[in-house]
């Protein structure tokens, strides 16, 4: 296949709005290579290394850790890779490290069971900081492996929260702050501008480059970097703008659902269906993945995306629908706008029993919920 044709510069906006990233042509075999390259280079002489999502809540986990280790090696991962990154990290940390596992909660155990035994056999120690929906038997789980795992509660806390208050350091006011700023974004409070340019940035620039503008300027970004992100969200916005274009509102049960399609920033479109009278969103991407938003009229996007291989926070949570046998059903997913994975996630709305809703609800307000609930 020619690189042109894949080639996100030669796109028209709407075609690049409706298509996934270069990334997803690369064959898994090939990435997984690559991603093994660079865990071993990454783990080379590193007494501690931290496996953490590469989003702005993961790297100012990271930058605290860094903040009281020292040059802690950043391994970054997704929660659908974790086996293979924890694999790796067991393979190539140095005998005795210190390894730290940030924003990221697996959906099942048995998926990194073994994986976790052998790194946890070959570190000295083994901690894990999160923030999102866990399962209790999973996190039992992970505890009984030998994991020191500290989950916050999720409508208050981010990860980085966590972390800091978990380790034993005096942690300078500018990284505080980080960790505030960056709950700000993650928890969609948006009560601080700064925090949308955390997460814009996090999200196009490198990990280790994100990571050396935070570990020294903290939240407030540079004038160079600021002026990075606000040439990027020329089109970040058009992107938002043509999916929320394609958004349709669909009344589920009780609840009314905007769903919509395309290559996009997830939480402004479904800001945008939420004042058009969502009370919860469904982003579905070109990459087959989706995002499930929630409102106070809707705090169970966790149990929908459960339902269809995700998982998440009450309130936002993501899955990937596993609906796609070959690549003629991605050309279907691309050419109907996502319809079967549309249908899947209202299927999932559809399950929730609306008696397990108000359970849980009154277990939070009692103060009952489990503290691991994210």
């Amino acid at each position: 296949m020619d690189d042109w044709l894949i080639d996100d510069e030669r796109l028209s906006l709407e075609r690049k709005s409706l298509l996934p990233g270069e990334g997803f042509f690369v064959p898994d075999s090939i990435e997984e290579e690559q991603e093994e390259k660079e865990v071993r280079e990454a783990l080379d002489g590193a007494d501690v290394a931290v496996v953490a999502d590469p989003d702005a809540d993961g790297l100012a986990a990271t930058a605290l850790i860094r903040e009281a280790y020292g040059d802690a090696a950043l391994v970054p991962t997704g929660p659908h890779d974790l086996d293979e990154t924890l694999e790796n990290v067991a393979a190539y940390a140095e005998d005795g490290a210190t390894v730290f596992v940030c924003d990221l909660c697996p959906d099942a155990f048995e998926p990194i069971a073994a994986e976790l035994a052998v790194l946890v056999e070959e570190a000295d120690d083994v901690s894990w900081f999160d923030h999102h929906q866990w399962d209790e038997t999973v996190a039992a789980a992970v505890r009984d492996a030998g994991v020191d795992l500290v989950v916050g509660e999720s409508d208050e806390e981010c990860t980085a929260d966590v972390v800091a208050r978990s380790l034993d350091h005096d942690f300078p006011e500018y990284l505080v702050e980080l960790a505030a700023v960056t709950r700000d974004h993650d928890l969609w409070l948006r009560e601080d501008p700064r925090s949308d340019d955390l997460a814009d940035y996090s999200y196009w620039t490198e990990p280790e480059e994100y990571m050396a503008v935070v570990q020294e300027h903290g939240a407030d970004l540079p004038p160079e970097v600021e002026e990075f992100v606000a040439e990027r969200r020329v089109e970040k916005d058009a992107l938002v703008e043509r999916a929320v274009e394609r958004g349709e509102l669909k009344e589920v049960g009780d609840w009314t659902v905007g769903v919509t399609y395309g290559r996009c920033s997830q939480n402004e479109v479904a800001e945008a269906m939420r004042e058009e009278g969502a009370d919860a969103s469904v982003v579905v991407k070109p990459a087959g993945s989706a995002s499930i938003r929630g409102t106070d009229a809707f705090e169970r996007c966790h149990e929908v995306a459960r339902q269809v291989n995700g998982g998440g926070h009450p309130k936002a949570a993501g899955c990937k629908p596993d609906i796609y046998d070959d690549m003629l059903d991605y050309a279907h997913h691309w050419t109907t706008q996502g319809a079967v994975a549309k249908q899947v996630i209202l299927d999932g709305f559809r399950n929730l029993d609306p008696e397990d809703g108000a359970s849980e609800e009154e277990e939070a307000s009692d103060g009952s919920a489990d503290p691991a609930d994210d």
